[in-house]
């Protein structure tokens, strides 16, 4: 079963960082993009960042640039989301994602459509 478990939010003042994991298991990862989206009190899911199945591409959506990174180790079949500067309006659950096959080699989005499984999340609180 394919399972993807999120860890590392938690409350965090505002300029501060946090490091968020995803861990991936039940099946093989390196052949998927992997997103971070986020979803606040009241407000729809959004994407917040996309890796390739290489690691060789990101993506991120605009209010995020400069200050947030994802990256991947395969290996260890985990994904990271390194949150820096960081703000109250990044205040939410973040979950992290990836598709069922057939995917398209080299590629990723942040649109929720294209993702299938999906962690349980972890909150991230960004408050003084």
């Amino acid at each position: 079963q394919v399972q993807l478990v999120e860890s590392g939010g938690e409350l965090v003042q505002p300029g501060g960082s946090l490091r968020l994991s995803c861990a991936i298991s039940g099946f093989d990862m390196r052949y998927y993009p992997v997103a971070w989206f986020r979803q606040a009190p009241g407000k729809e899911r959004e994407g917040v960042s996309c890796i390739t199945s290489s690691g060789g591409s990101t993506f991120y959506r605009d209010s995020v640039k400069g200050r947030f990174t994802i990256s991947r180790d395969n290996a260890k079949k985990m994904v990271y989301l390194q949150m820096n500067s960081l703000k109250p309006d990044d205040t939410a659950i973040y979950y992290c994602a990836t598709p069922r096959p057939p995917v398209r080699v080299g590629t990723c989005g942040i649109l929720t459509t294209e993702y299938d499984y999906w962690g349980q999340g972890t909150q991230v609180t960004v408050s003084s």
